[in-house]
């Protein structure tokens, strides 16, 4: 069932939000946008469920990542999802996966699906490089 042009309008006003409040690093506000938190990260195949696991991913994240920001590329609607395209930029000063920062910038596309039960946000997958130690970093 194809989503009315009000819930698709409402749909990426929340994706919106959830990406202004992740740049913003105001991640209890990003956790917020969700109905109930689940985020999966498809190149590595984690999965964190729940506020605390995706409260906690964002706090690792963010402590390896410290100036991470996405820039929105392309925004699309699917019947039950907003997909997104964005470029991550940011530099790598902290562990993520208990690996010693590099201290290297890097710039790298990626895509993630909001998963929508109506006007729900119940998911968000990321597809695209992990960011980390060796993928796309650039000086």
């Amino acid at each position: 069932m194809t989503a009315s042009k009000a819930l698709r309008a409402l749909r990426e006003a929340i994706v919106l939000e959830h990406l202004e409040s992740e740049n913003e690093h105001e991640f209890d506000a990003a956790v917020g946008t969700f109905d109930h938190p689940h985020c999966e990260i498809i190149a590595t195949g984690q999965v964190f469920d729940g506020h605390a696991e995706v409260a906690g991913y964002y706090a690792r994240l963010r402590e390896a990542f410290p100036d991470q920001r996405s820039r929105l590329v392309e925004l699309h609607h699917a019947d039950d999802a907003v997909i997104v395209e964005l470029e991550l930029q940011g530099t790598h000063l902290g562990s993520l996966h208990g690996e010693e920062p590099t201290g290297r910038a890097f710039r790298v596309r990626t895509t993630a699906f909001f998963v929508f039960d109506d006007a729900r946000l119940v998911g968000k997958r990321v597809y695209g490089e992990q960011v980390g130690p060796a993928p796309a970093l650039t000086t």
